[in-house]
């Protein structure tokens, strides 16, 4: 065989092991969000030029969202694919926090093939950064992290891996060095605690958001956004700099919603904890340059989809069980989503029963094109005083495009549409007991 012949031979063994490459995968998430708080989503006060960038540069849904407006429920649906009332996770801690019942519920994620255990699999190696509640980061199946985990001090949902992004970037710079050293495949969940509260951003933020009319409270919630927006420009521009960019798909989602509230350090009503558009709606990215062409969807996907789509691109095992969908023929192929529904629950913040979500059920919801419908429960109402804002008249149905807000609740305009789609809850219901739940009319 001639030289040049040989060398292009070569040429081409290299470039189609280059292709069936295992991507990397960093999935970032932002942590208590609105929709609406981004550049590229219309804010016109807080500045996110480095998540900008990367929604340019990716396949950005911008009604992408959680099936559950809550912390640990979200998460646990990231790291399983399962909704809720599946992975059984569904509050952030037990009624009665005794070390016990602590124990129980972070067992639950023995009991599901996650993500890094199923990227395990194909010799991928996995860090954990950020929140985190089930334990430690092995526990999960992480082969490397930061969280140690309850019973440890400051374990309930993250300890150690909570500085992350508050306090510098560098234990995910060095995993990424010794994974690219190994020569393997990484995945790294970057959770920071950020725009989360405790809001202590730097003061040159603070400055930079601070104007007369805005409260302090405000100021300083635009100021967290900014520098979560901040901290992702450090990990993609390291991704850059290590020239890995190419072969790394990154996936962005937020685990719920937020509105600010103008005069406390906590969040307004119809956010956080709620079945409401500021609650559950996130903007979802996928970047992957080479492979996924860059655009704007306004098609209906959910974090439910997230962990299918993940295993695919590895080319891992997708569990059967799981309800999500595969969105890399989509992403990567040009398929038309032929899905057009999404549904999500919540229960209460506290578990009142590990082996009865029910007993703290208090909304399931479905959004069909451009139509939302909300049910609301009776599960906590008699035997246990809930925190939760409860919501208003039932059942609610709106129109989202119209109406993206929800300040029209148009059940009573259209009954017949209410029935459809709450004929389509029931049926999709993941967990069905012998014992129906009263719907309040």
């Amino acid at each position: 065989m001639k030289p040049l012949a040989i060398l292009i031979f070569v040429l081409i063994l290299h470039s189609l092991a280059h292709a069936a490459r295992q991507p990397n995968i960093v999935l970032i998430i932002s942590d208590d969000q609105s929709w609406t708080d981004y550049g590229f989503m219309g804010h016109e006060i807080i500045q996110t030029p480095h998540l900008d960038k990367l929604a340019a540069e990716s396949a950005t849904f911008t009604r992408g969202y959680v099936p559950t407006a809550l912390c640990r429920p979200s998460l646990m649906t990231l790291v399983t694919g399962l909704y809720a009332s599946q992975h059984g996770v569904t509050g952030n801690d037990p009624k009665l926090r005794t070390p016990e019942l602590r124990s129980a519920l972070i067992s639950k994620i023995d009991q599901h093939p996650t993500l890094p255990k199923l990227l395990g699999e194909r010799a991928y190696l996995s860090h954990q950064s950020g929140k985190w509640w089930e334990g430690p980061f092995s526990r999960g199946g992480f082969t490397h992290g930061m969280t140690r985990g309850f019973p440890q001090k400051g374990g309930r949902h993250g300890d150690d891996g909570l500085k992350i992004g508050r306090e510098g970037m560098k234990p995910v710079f060095n995993f990424i060095n010794h994974a690219v050293n190994e020569d393997k495949p990484f995945f790294i969940w970057y959770a920071p605690f950020m725009p989360h509260t405790p809001h202590r951003p730097p003061q040159r933020l603070v400055k930079k958001y601070t104007v007369e009319g805005r409260s302090p409270f405000e100021a300083k919630y635009y100021a967290m956004c900014d520098w979560f927006d901040e901290t992702c420009g450090e990990l993609t521009g390291y991704l850059d700099e290590k020239k890995l960019r190419e072969n790394t798909l990154i996936v962005y989602v937020t685990d719920n919603g937020w509105i600010q509230h103008p005069s406390r350090n906590g969040y307004g009503p119809r956010s956080k904890q709620t079945p409401y558009e500021a609650g559950t709606r996130t903007p979802i990215m996928f970047n992957w340059p080479g492979t996924i062409k860059p655009g704007n969807h306004a098609d209906l996907i959910s974090s439910i989809d997230l962990v299918p789509t993940m295993l695919s691109a590895a080319g891992a095992k997708i569990p059967q069980t799981l309800p999500g969908l595969d969105l890399m023929p989509v992403l990567r192929d040009g398929k038309k989503l032929t899905r057009n529904i999404v549904f999500g629950e919540g229960c209460a913040h506290d578990i009142l029963d590990l082996d009865n979500h029910e007993a703290t059920l208090l909304y399931r919801w479905c959004i069909e094109g451009k139509w939302k419908l909300l049910l609301t429960y009776d599960g906590i109402v008699s035997r246990y005083q809930s925190t939760h804002p409860r919501t208003e008249k039932r059942p609610q149905l709106f129109d989202l495009l119209a109406d993206p807000h929800e300040t029209k609740n148009l059940a009573g305009d259209h009954p017949e549409r209410v029935e459809l789609l709450a004929k389509k809850i029931d049926e999709w219901y993941p967990v069905k007991t012998a014992k129906t739940v009263k719907v309040f009319d």
